[in-house]
C-alpha cells in the first residue's frame, strides 16, 4: 500500500527514527502506525544489544540540591555527541525526578528502563553508572558543585553551624573537590596494603639513589617516613592545601570557619564523582 509523507513524518517525530527507516517500518507493518513504532522499538533494542559490549567513556553527571538531600546521578554513553544531546540531557534530569519522588538511593531497574527508551531511540550504548543521595541533617549546611564539562560532580556537608560563611566554605571545598580530586577522605582511610606497596616503591627508588647510600640507616628510615607521610598528604582531602588559600591544610581551614562563626565544625558525609571511575 501507498505510504503518506504525511503518515512517515508523524511517526518520525513520535519516534525519533529517521525518515527513511519509519517509511520501511510503515511498508512491514501494513501502514499501521502503532505496529509500525513497534516494529522501530524492536529493532532499536536490537541495534542497543549488538553495541552493549561497546565503551561507554563520555556521559553526564546530573545533581540536584534540595533542603535535605542532594543527589548525583552518572549517567554513560559512547559519544561526546550523544552527551551533549538535548534528549540525553532531559532523560538525566527525569531519572533525577524518578529518583527522588520513590526515594531510590540506589540504581533501579526503573532508572534502567527509562535510559533504554533513549538507547532505542539514538542506538547508543548507555548506562546508568552510578546514583548516590547525600543526606543534609538538621543544624548542617551542604553544598554541591559540578564541573563545566559535566563530568566532575561533588558534594560536601558540614556539620556545627548553618553560618552562610560556613555555606560558602562548603561549596569552596566542593571545588577544592573537584580540582584536586583526592583519593580518600583523611589518612586513616587508606588501606594499609596500599600505604606498603608506596613504601616499596619509594624504598626502591631510595636503594637506586647513589647519595642516598651513604646516608645512615636511621635518616634513610626518616625520609622514607617523610616520603610516605607526604604522599598521603598529596591523595587525602583534609591534608591537601586548601584551594582557596594555599598556605593551610583543609583540616585547619575548617578550624578557622569554626572560630569565626563561633562555632564546632565536622565534615558529614562527602561526595565526589568523576566520570567513569570507581
Amino acid at each position: 500500500m501507498a505510504i503518506s509523507m504525511a503518515d512517515v513524518k508523524a511517526l518520525n517525530e513520535s519516534t525519533g527514527a529517521g525518515l527513511l527507516a519509519c517509511k520501511n517500518a510503515l511498508a512491514e507493518a501494513n501502514g499501521d502506525t502503532k505496529e509500525a513504532a513497534k516494529i522501530l522499538k524492536e529493532k532499536g533494542l536490537a541495534a542497543v544489544a549488538k553495541r552493549s559490549e561497546r565503551a561507554t567513556s563520555e556521559g553526564r553527571i546530573f545533581v540536584r540540591k534540595l533542603e535535605d538531600k542532594i543527589v548525583l546521578i552518572e549517567v554513560t554513553c559512547e559519544t561526546d555527541f550523544v552527551a551533549k544531546n538535548a534528549d540525553f540531557i532531559a532523560t538525566g534530569e527525569k531519572l533525577l525526578d524518578v529518583t527522588l519522588e520513590k526515594g531510590y538511593t540506589n540504581v533501579e531497574q526503573e532508572h534502567k528502563d527509562i535510559l533504554m527508551e533513549l538507547a532505542t531511540k539514538i542506538r547508543e550504548n548507555m548506562t546508568v553508572a552510578k546514583v548516590s543521595v547525600v543526606a543534609i541533617p538538621q543544624g548542617a549546611v551542604a553544598a554541591s558543585y559540578v564541573h563545566s564539562d559535566f563530568k566532575t560532580a561533588s558534594a560536601v556537608v558540614i556539620k556545627g553551624s548553618t553560618d552562610e560563611a560556613v555555606k560558602t566554605f562548603a561549596y569552596d571545598c566542593c571545588m577544592h573537590l573537584a580540582a584536586f580530586t583526592p583519593a580518600y577522605l583523611k589518612a586513616s582511610d587508606v588501606p594499609q596494603s596500599y600505604i606498603d606497596e608506596q613504601t616499596e616503591i619509594f624504598k626502591a627508588q631510595m636503594d637506586q639513589d647513589e647519595k642516598m647510600a651513604t646516608k645512615p640507616e636511621n635518616v634513610k628510615a626518616g625520609i622514607l617516613q617523610g616520603k610516605v607521610k607526604k604522599h598521603l598528604s598529596e591523595i587525602c582531602f583534609v591534608d591537601q592545601m586548601f584551594v582557596k588559600d594555599d598556605k593551610v591544610t583543609v583540616a585547619k581551614k575548617i578550624e578557622e570557619v569554626g572560630k569565626r562563626v563561633g562555632a564546632n565544625l565536622e565534615f558529614g558525609e562527602i561526595v565526589l564523582d568523576v566520570l567513569g571511575k570507581e
